[in-house]
């Protein structure tokens, strides 16, 4: 299938729209409707409400005594994204994504999960409104996380598992966009990562973004200054970005994520693609792949 590079809508070299010409009406519908909602100020002010009442925002940030002690250097806070609603940051940007579907009147959800915390959030999500959910899941993810999958079930989503490749999780974000593409115009593809075609890096960044804003300002209240350096674990990246896009300006603030080393980066075991990788073109956009 054809694949359109277009010269916007890049972080630097990165990002971009690399897409199926079948894929590119609901690209431009998608980035045309964000576009105007990001600045509406009802939508702005059903997400936080639906954040406030539905998913317990805000989370606290908590001072970490015993690890500050332990550790014998600086003082530690962790913020609590374990607290909100299904127990993970996924469900912020699936509230957002879920309000936009409905902005644009189609009535199912399709998604890609991993460890199973973003289609836990996204079943949880879509039976609030209302929506048809499909998930696609490699089937050894689905066989490690087997208490996940019977979540996402209990809450009426269709689960999908994925055969393919290493059956993990870039093969379910194939088949999911090989559905979207099936059918694009009853179907939102809700993504949980930073990844895929222009505007999704920048929406996941958008709906994230709360938690650095909420951070901000705790540790200014508990602290009188912003933290020397922020520390957020970097997958699919959704994580990392909604924490430290508040701070990126704040050039004393140093930021470090931390990827999953495996058996080390010479031994070709790990999921290391910003330590160990290549920029590439995959599922959409300019990345760093391991390949």
């Amino acid at each position: 299938m054809a694949r359109i590079p277009l010269k916007k809508s890049r972080f630097g070299e990165y990002g971009g729209q690399y897409v199926p010409e079948t894929l590119m009406p609901a690209i431009t519908e998608l980035e045309r409707v964000y576009a105007k909602l990001r600045t509406d100020r009802s939508f702005q002010k059903e997400f936080h409400e639906c954040l406030k009442q539905y998913v317990g925002r805000p989370t606290p940030l908590y001072f970490a005594k015993q690890l500050t002690r332990t550790l014998g250097g600086a003082k530690i806070y962790l913020k609590r994204e374990d607290l909100c609603h299904t127990g993970a940051h996924k469900i912020n940007n699936t509230v957002g994504q879920a309000l936009l579907t409905k902005r644009m009147k189609k009535r199912r959800i399709i998604a890609e999960t991993g460890a199973g915390q973003h289609g836990v959030a996204v079943a949880t999500i879509a039976a609030m409104f209302g929506l048809e959910t499909e998930v696609y899941m490699g089937t050894e993810d689905m066989a490690r996380q087997a208490l996940n999958v019977f979540r996402m079930r209990l809450l009426g989503a269709k689960v999908t598992g994925v055969d393919a490749g290493s059956r993990t999780l870039k093969d379910a974000i194939s088949e999911a966009m090989r559905d979207w593409t099936t059918n694009v115009r009853t179907t939102h593809y809700l993504l949980g990562s930073v990844l895929g075609a222009h505007p999704y890096p920048m929406m996941i960044r958008d709906f994230q973004s709360v938690i650095g804003r909420e951070a901000r300002r705790q540790i200014m209240a508990a602290e009188g200054k912003l933290p020397h350096c922020l520390v957020a674990c970097v997958g699919g990246g959704s994580n990392s970005i909604g924490l430290f896009y508040p701070f990126i300006k704040d050039a004393r603030t140093q930021m470090v994520g931390v990827e999953a080393g495996g058996m080390g980066l010479t031994s070709g075991k790990h999921a290391a693609r910003f330590a160990g990788g290549v920029p590439g073109v995959l599922h959409g956009t300019m990345t760093y792949l391991l390949q």
